[in-house]
């Protein structure tokens, strides 16, 4: 099963994604900062990565450069409602993929099936 660590700042944000992804089959662990994923990618396995940009205490940008070190096989997911730091997530994680706000659930469960092919519990194996 894929396990997505998500870190969503806006709890119904958050909320609204996890469910969405844990009824497509996903495995999610939401947490609400960049530090509070800190210990999680240090010590549990996720497949994926999907991060807020924007947050307090630590952004997703810096977040995802961590996880790029510490678990070099997670794939990334930035999700963001500003333009401006798209660019800037695109040239210090060039092997994400950003979801700008707003999007249809149906969009992001997509992109996440698309990453990972036929391991997607919710596509066809």
């Amino acid at each position: 099963m894929v396990r997505i660590l998500l870190a969503e700042d806006d709890e119904s944000m958050r909320t609204y994604l996890a469910r969405a992804l844990e009824r497509s089959g996903y495995e999610v662990e939401a947490v609400s900062t960049g530090a509070e994923a800190l210990p999680h990618i240090g010590s549990d396995r996720f497949d994926l990565l999907l991060t807020d940009i924007v947050m307090p205490e630590m952004d997703g940008i810096e977040l995802a450069q961590h996880a790029a070190q510490v678990a070099p096989d997670m794939r990334i997911m930035f999700i963001t409602g500003f333009a401006a730091v798209t660019l800037k997530a695109g040239k210090a994680v060039p092997q994400a993929k950003v979801l700008s706000k707003p999007f249809h659930l149906r969009d992001l469960v997509l992109e996440v099936e698309r990453m990972f092919g036929n391991e997607s519990v919710s596509g066809l194996n």
